[in-house]
């Protein structure tokens, strides 16, 4: 089985390419939500460290943005990143049969996700795309996108460790095309 990672910026469109490969995907951030929805376990971990914000299970989005601060965002990862790993293992294992898998990972190689074989494409967007994009979901809170932006690699020097690009700034019909390439020269490297 090869992993591949999709890296890139906030909103960059990782999880809509991720789809087009058609391969078994691990989404951290669904995973994430998941966690939230059902995870008894996390959210007493999370109720004991933030009682006057996260009160209710399941845990809502909106109990997590209000206590987002840059100290607030390591404490929460430690909660929950055990079970994004937990969840990961058990998704590799399933997939284990499967040529290639994708992993769809934010923090991929912040949180050492990564493994040396493992191909990593960054996928290209500008700033001024990423900034529409999250208006036009109606998700942008410029402070949480400083902290979280804050919790990243330099792009630079998270596009130093790919070995394949999707300039995803053009449409979607540009951006499949570009994941045919990668697919085509994969193939022809695990036919080789």
């Amino acid at each position: 089985m090869i992993r591949i990672g999709l890296i890139g910026d906030i909103a960059s469109g990782k999880t809509l390419i991720s789809k087009y490969f058609n391969f078994p995907i691990f989404n951290a951030d669904a995973e994430v939500k998941n966690i939230y929805k059902r995870n008894k376990q996390c959210f007493k971990k999370l109720n004991k460290k933030f009682p006057k914000h996260i009160f209710s299970f399941p845990i809502s989005k909106s109990e997590i943005k209000k206590i987002i601060s840059k100290k607030n965002i390591k404490i929460i990862s430690k909660i929950v990143h055990p079970y994004v790993r937990q969840n990961l293992r058990k998704f590799l294992e399933k997939n284990k049969k499967n040529p290639y898998v994708i992993l769809d990972i934010p923090l991929l190689l912040e949180n050492k996700l990564n493994k040396k074989n493992d191909i990593l494409i960054f996928v290209k967007i500008s700033k001024r795309n990423v900034l529409k994009r999250l208006k036009k979901r109606g998700i942008y809170d410029k402070k949480i996108f400083d902290i979280l932006k804050s919790q990243q690699l330099n792009l630079k020097k998270k596009a130093s460790y790919a070995q394949y690009f999707i300039d995803n700034n053009k449409n979607k019909k540009y951006t499949i095309k570009q994941v045919k390439i990668i697919l085509n020269k994969l193939n022809d490297r695990s036919s080789s």
